[in-house]
């Protein structure tokens, strides 16, 4: 018998889920705010299989070392999807990046992103690369190219995952680090601007999950809604660090940027052996929102520090003579900083760091 049954459609990439006319409009889209995260190294536009840095620059540098990082924003990006708010977290993406890069004394040339969506909704998409592109402007680097990948299948119509990698330059004998390090030098807290981007498994799973509140919820506390909190922009140290790094008299050894793990291990990355960090709890309060996490949460200190920022997001380790200049400098540029402790002897105490006292009450 004749199968008179209509024939199947005929495949194509539409049909499995990838419009890629919806791309090219969130390339147009994107362009005016990567034209705006720019230097005058940049060469080109997008459009290009790569983006192009005129490595001339360099020359003036008697020998620079290149330094990368890469990084993500983790499931923060999981608070942007749920608020449909999607032009900031590109500004996380971009502090992750280039305030890894800083600690070694680099400056952040260029950056390049991934974008991996569900499904492409170009406003969505330029709104995610406007923030970057914003983040590329406040750590002086340019945005010279990335990857916009649609995976339908993988992710659902409204997620989507973003991740970059930014290469710096550092002169050889400017290399800060542990080596630089000294018994008795002083350490300088730079205040974080909030949860900045990391442990949101922990705080979604504390706030939104145990306790049970919504991001349009009005938390006296924190003086907005968990939602705005919880959506707050990391900070982006980078200039801030650099300035103090140049300016004359401050005697910057190290920097530590404080992410995942805490502030004492992220600080012992750069403390050597056979001294100690003792950052002291006396010298700052967290901001509301920790105590909230942990209130919520029933959590021990140590596993709030061992997880949280607690306030703050990045550490310079300087001379200890040279404390005061430090904070005059972070001061200028509207960074709020303090005198956090100092570098001791290891002793029976063992290296790295090591949080010592109380927070005010």
């Amino acid at each position: 018998m004749k199968d008179t049954s209509p024939a199947p459609e005929a495949a194509s990439y539409a049909a499995a889920g990838v419009d890629i006319e919806a791309g090219d409009t969130a390339v147009e889209l994107m362009k005016k705010w990567v034209a705006r995260a720019q230097r005058p190294e940049s060469v080109g536009g997008l459009g290009g299989f790569a983006g192009l840095f005129d490595a001339s620059a360099l020359r003036d540098y008697r020998r620079p070392l290149l330094a990368s990082a890469t990084d993500g924003v983790g499931t923060k990006v999981a608070i942007a999807q749920r608020m449909d708010v999607h032009d900031t977290i590109g500004r996380d993406l971009v502090a992750m990046v280039v305030d890894d890069l800083v600690v070694c004394g680099a400056e952040p040339l260029f950056m390049t992103d991934y974008v991996c969506v569900g499904k492409v909704v170009p406003e969505r998409v330029a709104a995610i690369v406007k923030g970057i592109a914003e983040g590329c402007s406040l750590a002086g680097c340019a945005l010279v190219g990335g990857e916009t990948a649609e995976h339908p299948g993988l992710l659902g119509p409204d997620e989507y995952d973003v991740a970059g990698a930014a290469t710096g330059v550092v002169e050889a004998d400017e290399l800060l680090g542990a080596e630089r390090v000294r018994d008795g030098d002083a350490l300088i807290a730079m205040a974080s601007s909030g949860l900045h981007s990391n442990g949101y498994s922990l705080v979604r799973h504390v706030l939104l999950e145990r306790a049970g509140w919504e991001l349009d919820r009005d938390v006296p506390e924190l003086g907005r809604t968990l939602g705005e909190e919880l959506l707050e922009p990391t900070r982006i140290y980078a200039l801030d660090c650099l300035e103090l790094i140049r300016a004359p008299g401050t005697g910057v050894r190290a920097l530590s940027h404080v992410t995942g793990g805490g502030l004492a291990a992220n600080l012992a990355r750069v403390i050597p052996d056979g001294l100690r960090a003792e950052p002291d709890r006396a010298t700052w309060t967290p901001a509301p929102i920790f105590s909230l996490v942990g209130e919520q949460g029933r959590m021990e200190r140590a596993e709030l520090e061992r997880t949280l920022n607690m306030g703050v997001g990045m550490i310079a380790v300087v001379a200890p003579e040279s404390v005061d200049t430090a904070l005059s400098a972070l001061a200028a540029r509207g960074v709020e900083a303090w005198a956090l402790g100092h570098v001791v002897e290891a002793g029976d105490g063992g290296s790295g760091a090591r949080l010592i006292g109380d927070h005010p009450a």
